[in-house]
């Protein structure tokens, strides 16, 4: 599997970057990094929200059940929110900056 570098960055303005393979999920990737912020409580399975980050302008949209669930996350919600855990991490994502609401 490929390895992909991806970059957290704190609300601080403060960026971490991270290696993962490709085919896991930037929850993952952000979990085994042990990114502040990150918990991902219930594993991936899109049912707590505490994987919430602030994805690039343009980035693919959530998909319906997403979009509900972010309305519990705790951080304010913005055109670009998406839960970590539904973001597969590919080739494509190298250098993609996600940003860690505060």
């Amino acid at each position: 599997m490929t390895s992909v570098p991806l970059i957290f960055r704190q609300s601080d303005g403060s960026e971490t970057p991270v290696e993962v393979q490709s085919g896991r999920t930037v929850m993952e990737a952000a979990v085994m990094a042990g990114i502040p912020g990150i918990e991902g409580e219930c594993g991936g399975s899109l049912s707590c929200a505490t994987c919430h980050v602030y994805a690039p302008e343009g980035f693919e949209a959530p998909g319906d059940y997403e979009a509900d669930m972010l309305d519990f996350a705790e951080s304010p919600r913005r055109e670009t929110s998406r839960l970590s855990c539904q973001i597969k991490v590919m080739p494509e994502l190298a250098g993609t900056v996600f940003e860690v609401p505060a």
